[in-house]
């Protein structure tokens, strides 16, 4: 048997290497070859996850990206078909919801291969989204639709497919929580100094955790403004309620360079800002920060897996379920006051009582694993 694994950008990574760990704790490490699209280029966030995660190296790198999804998606279905043909594999095996997803199940699905869709399911029910697209269309030609929870697999079966090929096995993130949580940890001095954060190191250090990468905030100049200035209202207390907190920014790239462009380098001077950091570095900083604020769909969960509060910068979420269970509020970044008090009520939130396993018990990859070599083999 042979699985193929497309994989783009940084939470497929993370992803896959949960899985690959299950391959080859069964000494099954010849049955993934892995397809990297080149979707997320810099090597801080491609090439250094696959050395810290241990997973196999790339058998072919698209060298794709950096353009508008359109054409990305076209050239990735182009390029990954000629390696189905060549490959000819049992099943081809995607994650998530980018442009290497959809680009992956399009092309697999015309060659009438069998789709595995991992993380199947998720709605934020806001149509505009690209991330929504992909995965309602993945979904909807996947052969197995792994879902993370049981919301996610009623949208399935809401949207008419068929319950035999939904699986409820968990969140994969989950698994990579438990796999590489402590060994962060036993690196923490190390990680903290290469990223320029050793006045962290103290375990006893508040601090807020910040991301932000999404077009429709860095597109915004007025979005954009209200994010900055509120991260550094809350840096330099100019605001009532708490006293100033120390704000990590690790700055995607599509981020500075609207920055640059708006102009808007004069609100970073307060905040620690850093280029975009590896895995273990980031759930490091997750697991000891006092708030994470993201407009990320994968870090909203990664910050309950490690038991964090959180605030999305967003409408909607496709987590519905941390917004019920009071960990994550959403806050749309009209106004920097907004986002403050979204700061201000999150960083009261008690996240010292027990947290339910809302994502499984930590081996979703062994059950996708076990479910996979039944029915495709």
């Amino acid at each position: 048997m042979k699985l193929l694994t497309v994989v783009g950008a940084r939470p497929q990574f993370i992803k896959a290497a949960a899985f690959s760990h299950a391959i080859q704790a069964r000494g099954m490490g010849s049955l993934e070859k892995i397809v990297h699209t080149g979707q997320h280029y810099d090597r801080r966030m491609s090439e250094l996850f696959f050395e810290q995660l241990g997973i196999p190296r790339p058998a072919y790198n698209l060298g794709i990206g950096g353009g508008s999804h359109g054409a990305n998606t076209g050239r990735m279905l182009e390029k990954i078909e000629e390696v189905l043909l060549r490959e000819n594999p049992n099943a081809l095996l995607v994650y998530g919801d980018t442009d290497s997803t959809l680009a992956g199940a399009i092309a697999a699905s015309k060659l009438m291969i069998p789709v595995i869709h991992v993380e199947a399911g998720l709605r934020s029910f806001n149509r505009h989204q690209p991330e929504e697209q992909n995965r309602i269309l993945t979904d909807h030609v996947a052969e197995m639709c792994f879902c993370p929870t049981n919301a996610a697999a009623s949208n399935l079966l809401r949207e008419g497919i068929d319950e035999n090929r939904i699986f409820r096995c968990g969140d994969i993130m989950a698994d990579t929580t438990r796999l590489f949580g402590h060994r962060a940890e036993k690196c923490a001095v190390e990680l903290l100094s290469e990223a320029g954060l050793s006045c962290l190191a103290s375990t006893s250090q508040p601090f807020i955790l910040a991301t932000v990468h999404r077009a429709e905030n860095t597109n915004e100049f007025g979005k954009l403004k209200s994010i900055l200035s509120a991260l550094r209202m809350v840096s330099e207390n100019k605001t009532a309620g708490f006293a100033p907190l120390p704000v990590v920014l690790p700055i995607h790239p599509r981020t500075k360079q609207k920055i640059d462009t708006y102009k808007l380098g004069y609100l970073l001077d307060s905040l620690f800002i850093t280029e975009p950091l590896d895995f273990m570095t980031m759930i490091l900083l997750l697991r000891r920060s006092s708030l994470v604020v993201t407009d990320s769909g994968g870090l909203q969960k990664e910050a309950y897996l490690n038991g964090t509060p959180c605030i999305t910068l967003r409408r909607e979420t496709e987590w519905t379920e941390l917004v019920k269970s009071g960990w994550n509020i959403l806050v749309e970044p009209t106004d920097a006051r907004s986002v403050v008090s979204a700061i201000k009520n999150q960083l009261a939130f008690d996240s010292s009582g027990a947290r339910f396993p809302l994502y499984g018990d930590g081996y979703a990859s062994d059950a996708i694993l076990d479910q996979i070599l039944k029915k495709i083999i």
